[in-house]
């Protein structure tokens, strides 16, 4: 192996153990606080989950094994399985970002019909539809025998050995990744641009009512007067940071490999064997990210596994004050004799 291939089989193995714990504890954050299960979006951050913990199990072994051997790691059979599963995941994740997007577009921009809009069963039919949607592409795929180990990208996932298919499966690629990369950006741009909006409204009413205060308080100490403005600034900055990460992290991530697989297409332009592992591994870095964007991030789930781990180490520290203290019982009668 080359210094690049093992720097790439490194930066899996790492990818794969990070996404393996982040999105664990978050699936324990939502099984230890009943106020999570309670909110409509825990729902599409669990489907979100599931499938990060999938692809982490399934898909990045596979390519870790496909870089180190450089060849087709398992059976047709298993490669087929992982590569359809590969597909599925990739999608199903994409609506699920874009379900929590429209689930925040509905909480900001309709706050007094959130909750009549936005109930269990409508997150339920979201959910029933972008597992349809997921799984629809890769089962053509698997009909038509376009599922296989790609040599490019060192894994199983969507691949043509036939020539004589070229045309069908161009097209099926470019309606595939216009109806899931490209349809969950836009909704994205959309529903965010229009939460960005109404924040930036909320907060010039906000500096409004602060500076007419500043105005009116004559004897307010200057350094509490220079953090009401200081407070006013991250406030403004506070949604724009959120709402780029959201949409930024979601191109970063699966931009260049949607880009990579439909430049790939053409016949004219050579791709480098080590770019095509590496927008892979961008691909897989949105599991990485995902725990933390969505989830572990915010003050809810913060508390959550703060109260997991001060319980672990509470009975932890319990059971070793026993056990301590279990030799000094059996010494008394000893003592008292």
């Amino acid at each position: 192996m080359s210094i690049w291939e093992l720097l790439l089989a490194f930066v899996v193995v790492l990818l794969m153990l990070v996404a393996l714990l982040a999105n664990v504890l978050v699936l324990m954050c939502f099984l230890h606080s009943a106020d999570i299960r309670k909110q409509v979006p825990g729902l599409f951050i669990l489907n979100l989950t599931f499938c990060n913990l999938l692809m982490a199990v399934s898909s990045m072994p596979l390519t870790l094994a496909g870089i180190i051997y450089k060849s087709q790691p398992a059976g047709d059979e298993v490669c087929h399985a992982v590569g359809f599963l590969e597909t599925f995941l990739t999608t199903n994740s994409m609506l699920s970002m874009a379900a929590l997007s429209i689930d925040r577009w509905i909480a900001v921009v309709f706050p007094l019909s959130y909750h009549s809009k936005m109930r269990y069963r409508d997150a339920a039919l979201i959910l029933s539809y972008t597992w349809v949607h997921s799984a629809s592409f890769p089962t053509v795929a698997a009909s038509l025998s376009w599922v296989g180990f790609h040599h490019l990208y060192a894994s199983c996932t969507l691949y043509n050995k036939r020539p004589e298919d070229r045309t069908q499966f161009v097209i099926f690629t470019g309606v595939f990744h216009a109806l899931s990369f490209l349809l969950s950006l836009v909704v994205l741009c959309f529903t965010y641009l229009k939460v960005l909006k109404v924040a930036r409204f909320h907060c010039k009413r906000i500096d409004v009512i602060t500076m007419q205060t500043l105005v009116l308080l004559v004897d307010i100490h200057p350094s509490v007067r220079e953090r009401c403005l200081e407070e006013q600034r991250r406030r403004r900055q506070r949604a724009t940071k959120k709402i780029s990460t959201f949409i930024g992290t979601f191109i970063l991530c699966f931009a260049p490999y949607v880009i990579t697989r439909l430049v790939e297409l053409s016949s004219v332009v050579h791709i480098n064997a080590h770019w095509g592992i590496i927008s892979k591994c961008l691909a897989y870095s949105k599991a990485v990210s995902d725990p933390f964007v969505y989830s572990l991030l915010r003050h809810q789930y913060k508390k959550t596994w703060k109260d997991i781990i001060n319980k672990i180490l509470k009975r932890s520290s319990i059971n070793s004050s026993a056990l301590a203290g279990e030799p000094h019982n059996r010494n008394l009668p000893q003592l008292n004799e």
